[in-house]
């Protein structure tokens, strides 16, 4: 029951080598870019939801936080792809893995801490020591703020693999649940197969939610920073 309760997070494999570079690569091709005069439906719809989060993700930032759009646009077109792609049946959602998350979340909390340390050194370094505070809980303060600065990426890293890998695991179990009723109370069956179809739309919901999060903490550390 474990194997099989797990095997959906197992990295899948093909001639001993592991497919996790074409599954991270596939969401691309989704997102075709038109060179036609009038768009189609489909592209104009991805560009004015496109339109939509950089505006309201972009207007906090100065003029040099804004030179991180595409990044952050090119971040959570990913991230939001990734999880529906993941949704599918006998598919394998990259998200569910803090390797790949971290991969992602390290080097953009650390290129908006060197973005603030390089431009607002005092202000950066300020954040470590809040104003007033008495003097013999200076040292603990500065290991507290050290410390919290350092949990930011793990934390990132954590909630999206976590929220994405608990969502798996419960569909998992109630499809698992629903199948064994059918033979034993129909009834019974029928409302958890509700639940299930319930647990899917939600999770379709959290997928894109998960995104959006994930890319908005990014933003605002260099909103921070910058």
């Amino acid at each position: 029951m474990n194997e099989d309760l797990f095997a959906s997070f197992i990295t899948p494999m093909m001639f001993g080598l592991p497919l996790v570079t074409l599954i991270v690569l596939f969401p691309s091709l989704l997102f075709p870019t038109s060179s036609r005069l009038v768009n189609n439906r489909l592209i104009s719809l991805q560009q004015w939801m496109l339109q939509l989060v950089s505006k309201q993700m972009m207007s906090i930032h100065n003029t040099k936080g804004q030179t991180w759009a595409l990044m952050l646009m090119s971040l959570i077109l990913f991230i939001g792809s990734t999880n529906l792609l993941g949704l599918l049946p006998h598919s394998f959602t990259p998200t569910t893995q803090l390797s790949m998350n971290l991969g992602m979340a390290i080097p953009l909390w650390a290129g908006a801490v060197i973005t603030g340390f390089r431009n607002k050194t005092k202000a950066s370094l300020a954040h470590f020591l809040p104003q007033g505070t008495p003097t013999p809980l200076i040292p603990m303060l500065v290991i507290i703020e050290t410390i919290s600065l350092f949990i930011q990426p793990v934390a990132l890293a954590v909630r999206l693999t976590a929220n994405i890998t608990a969502g798996h695991l419960l569909i998992h179990l109630i499809g698992g649940a629903t199948l064994a009723l059918m033979s034993i109370n129909t009834t019974t069956a029928l409302i958890t197969f509700i639940i299930l179809i319930l647990l899917t739309v939600l999770e379709f919901a959290v997928a894109m939610i998960q995104a959006y999060v994930f890319t908005l903490l990014v933003s605002l550390y260099l909103h921070d920073n910058t």
